[in-house]
């Protein structure tokens, strides 16, 4: 006898029937995979795209997640996800809640950058694919989007870099993938149309900042908007918990209202390189 369709059991089973795991006693597998071949055989790039994509990338498309994640680690104590976490770890809460109260302030103005960006270039393809050329596509999705939400264009320029030095390496290696045939390059093309356009009207560049540059990134890596913004998240919890520990172990508590200007002092090591050459191990 089955059971019916409206049956609790069977409704609850449905509620929270998952394609990510599946959980037997002395088993688990990830997408299919059991999660002792995993261990030790994958990045956690590679996972993280194995529980968002439900297929583990290829070496290329795992470089470039990876880069992403690198460069958006951390901006320092002014931007206010890690300011947060300091603030919240010298109010007394605990390193879960110091990340929790940082990682909630990655909304629209903090932390949704990136997904705008890939918003944007996604109408700028789609405008493409309805006969449009790039300059012409560009320019029509960018005037829709000031007039929709003002003049500030998520993705480009820095309020504290003339030159975001994040940028460019992100879009070299997009190059460089794109030249291997591992992502179209067509984002990144997208992308610096919206530069070419801005220097036109701004009568001085105006760059692609991490935000526009990781926005590219997830779009060639075919990552949902949404999606942008919480591996985001993923990667600035890194210098979230980095902070908020460093503060914990100062043992300071705020006893005081806080600066109206947020200030800091770096006491870590002095500018160093990787040994490496290029290429080399």
């Amino acid at each position: 006898m089955t059971n019916s369709p409206l049956d609790p059991a069977t409704l609850a089973a449905n509620y929270w029937s998952t394609s990510i795991i599946d959980i037997h006693p002395g088993s688990i597998q990830v997408r299919g995979y059991p999660i002792q071949e995993l261990i030790g055989q994958i990045s956690f790039p590679q996972m993280i795209w194995l529980m968002l994509r439900g297929d583990l990338p290829s070496a290329g498309e795992a470089r470039l997640l990876e880069a992403a994640l690198v460069a958006s680690v951390d901006h320092g104590p002014h931007a206010p996800s890690i300011a947060i976490s300091r603030m919240a770890v010298s109010c007394g809460l605990p390193l879960n809640g110091a990340m929790a109260s940082a990682l909630n302030t990655l909304d629209d103005v903090h932390g949704g950058a990136g997904q705008q960006a890939v918003e944007i270039f996604h109408a700028i393809e789609k405008a493409q694919a309805d006969g449009a050329a790039l300059a012409d596509a560009v320019e029509s999705c960018i005037d829709t989007f000031i007039a929709e939400h003002g003049k500030y264009l998520p993705g480009f320029g820095h309020r504290f870099h003339p030159v975001d030095p994040r940028a460019g390496r992100l879009l070299g290696m997009v190059d460089e993938a794109a030249a291997q045939g591992v992502v179209s390059g067509r984002y990144a093309a997208i992308a610096r149309g919206i530069e070419a356009l801005l220097k036109e009207r701004k009568s001085k560049p105006i760059p692609m900042n991490i935000d526009g540059a990781t926005a590219v990134i997830y779009a060639e890596l075919g990552f949902a908007p949404e999606l942008a913004r919480g591996v985001f998240c993923l990667s600035r919890a890194v210098g979230i918990l980095s902070h908020a520990w460093e503060q914990r172990g100062r043992g300071e508590r705020n006893k005081g209202p806080m600066p109206r200007q947020m200030a800091y002092r770096y006491t870590g090591p002095a500018t160093r390189h990787l040994e490496h050459e290029e290429g080399g191990q």
